[in-house]
């Protein structure tokens, strides 16, 4: 009865969605390439449709490449920040006015009106002359140079590898406005956000350069390199090429440019996958068998987490680790076989959790990363490492480890402003995992499983918040899950959960007392263990749950609900005290109790009852 009111209740809210808008922004860009200086100009038109019901005076764009400037927000950061970044540390204050980078906007329009605007370090602010109305669509145009910076994070040149250009977070971006206002967090090198839209960029560069993009090419028959077969090359007068681009309804648009790549291509279903790598890697061979497993790995999310939407995928040597972008990632390509593996796992599943679902990833970091290290988890597991156990165990300790030591921040904490990096890489990359393994234990895996797949095809290019996330798994599952949220993203109380007591009753019954030490509360799987090697389960729901979590496995006992106020549970099991081997609080592990000393009943040491 519990599971049918809280589903009516859900529908009563389901108005809500249908009040949900997105703002687009449409790119054109012509891109000349001076690779020599790491110089280009560029010509940019947007067409920006205004989707929300609000009226716009304003706009923003992001200029990434001034963060790589001395005294920047992300210079300063770096040289102050208790652990820095080892790829940064103070690299960016010595460079000089060749190695800098930045984006100089020379003329900004509206309708072909001259836009007033003023540049704060990575962010253009622009006044409007007249607002953009509800529905309205209009044509921004502007030109600009730029200087790409020396290799430090993510986007530059002359990686550690060689790779020459690594071009990412690489042009003037429209800021995002969305319900929550606008999004002009200035940029110090971590997460972003982004305005769906469609892109067409050319891109004329040096004859010799090989060009990995976000898209599909579109004059494969001008380009030579092999493309379509062809080896002649449709050069001008300057000795370029002019290689062009177009990608529908992405995020964000990256590319990469080396005289010395080798490109492989994968043809797979109705997927094209693109491998480009320097003649001189370390372990060739790696990056051959890396191609059709990238395609198991394609086949076996889009059966389990959602099709991929796109016609093609790029694994690009580049960059200074490994980072995501629509349809194409950078990662470093002297690695290990696992490692190489690894990388390319991760990095493609953000095509599910930050290309297509696009969750703000400042805000939600925990979304995208830790729902990636999740997925990543099962799916090696699945394809490459049969034999793993305890796949999620590692994000655990990570979690415990802060967790003890007090330098872990709040889940909800934004990306920029944690006050550790090794906080923020918790936070982000391990909290989501954990967020989800334990969210397993609250609702059951097989609602977990049918609530991944669902979200992803209910909120695909619409920017899910936690709450939207939330929604979809309650709706799964039956179960009233804003107090978990509440308690894992906001805070930081701690989840422990006791065996306080185990004593006959009678001479045919055993009382069992637990506790709840910590404020984090939470549904308790209790597990029996007799002598005779029968297993006994005891669920007990939490009454804020407002329904329970299917059965799992034999012998399962649901129990009455555990009042979150009360500090103690107290019930009998029908089993004489000398036939009971041992009693234990979540033998599966997923609860994230990080004092398992007192979960087992005998235990070493010695306890106290403190129950009446």
């Amino acid at each position: 009865m519990k599971k049918i009111l809280f589903a009516a209740c859900l529908l009563a809210a389901q108005s809500s969605f249908a009040q949900y808008w997105q703002q687009e922004a449409d790119y054109k860009m012509d891109i000349d390439m001076n690779a020599e200086a790491h110089q280009f100009h560029g010509e940019q038109e947007i067409t920006y449709t205004n989707n929300s019901p609000d009226t716009l005076n304003q706009l923003f764009y992001h200029l990434y490449f001034n963060a790589f400037q001395p005294n920047s927000m992300m210079d300063v950061r770096s040289r102050w920040i208790a652990d820095p970044d080892r790829r940064v540390r103070d690299r960016i204050a010595h460079l000089n006015a060749e190695e800098i980078g930045y984006h100089k906007v020379n003329s900004l329009s509206l309708d072909g009106e001259a836009l007033a605007y003023h540049i704060e370090g990575t962010v253009c602010e622009v006044k409007l002359n007249k607002p953009i109305l509800p529905g309205q669509s209009v044509k921004l145009k502007m030109d600009f140079d730029s200087q790409v910076p020396l290799q430090i994070r993510r986007s530059g040149r002359d990686n550690a590898e060689g790779v020459e250009f690594s071009m990412t977070q690489w042009y003037p971006k429209l800021a995002e406005y969305d319900a929550q206002g606008w999004h002009t967090d200035p940029y110090i090198g971590r997460e972003f956000h982004g305005i769906w839209g469609d892109f067409e960029v050319n891109i004329r560069m040096d004859k010799d350069y090989l060009i990995a993009a976000t898209g599909e090419l579109q004059n494969a028959d001008e380009i030579g390199h092999g493309y379509a077969g062809v080896q002649n090359q449709k050069v001008d007068a300057d000795g370029k090429l002019t290689w062009k681009f177009k990608a529908e309804n992405v995020i964000d648009f990256a590319w990469a440019a080396d005289p010395d790549y080798i490109h492989d291509v994968l043809e797979h279903g109705d997927l094209t996958l693109h491998f480009f790598y320097q003649k001189d890697v370390e372990n060739p061979e790696y990056w051959k068998e890396l191609q059709a497993e990238t395609a198991q790995m394609f086949d076996y999310m889009s059966e389990h987490y959602g099709k991929y939407p796109y016609p093609q995928y790029s694994v690009v040597q580049g960059g200074d680790g490994g980072m995501e972008y629509p349809m194409l990632t950078l990662i470093t390509g002297n690695r290990s076989k696992g490692s190489l593996r690894g990388v390319t796992l991760h990095e493609m599943i953000h095509s599910w959790y930050q290309a297509v679902l696009a969750t703000n990833e400042a805000k939600y970091a925990w979304m995208d990363e830790g729902f990636n290290t999740y997925v990543g988890n099962i799916v090696d597991k699945a394809l490459f490492d049969k034999e793993a156990e305890n796949i999620h165990a590692g994000s655990y300790r990570a979690y415990f480890s802060l967790l003890k030591d007090g330098t872990l921040e709040p889940v909800a904490t934004h990306s920029d402003h944690y006050h550790m990096n090794r906080s923020y890489s918790v936070g982000s990359y391990v909290m989501g995992a954990v967020y989800l393994h334990q969210l397993s234990y609250i609702i059951g895996q097989e609602n977990l499983e049918k609530g991944m797949l669902r979200y992803y095809n209910t909120w695909k290019f619409k920017h899910p918040t936690p709450n939207d996330f939330k929604r979809v798994m309650e709706k799964v599952s039956g179960v009233n899950l804003e107090w978990y949220n509440q308690y894992f993203i906001n805070q930081l109380h701690p989840i422990d959960y006791a065996v306080q007591a185990v004593y006959p009753k009678d001479k045919k019954n055993t009382t069992i007392v637990l506790e709840r030490v910590e404020r984090f509360p939470m549904p308790i799987d209790l597990e029996v263990t007799l002598k005779n090697g029968e297993k006994h389960v005891y669920y007990i729901p939490l009454s804020i749950m407002r329904g329970e979590k299917p059965a799992e496995g034999k012998n399962w006992n649901q129990l009455a609900d555990w009042p979150w106020t009360f500090p103690q549970y107290k019930f009998e099991i029908p089993f004489k005290f000398d036939q009971i081997e041992s009693v234990e609080i979540d033998p599966s592990k997923r609860m994230a109790d990080f004092n398992e000393e007192n979960n087992m009943f005998p235990r070493s040491t010695a306890f106290e009852y403190r129950g009446n």
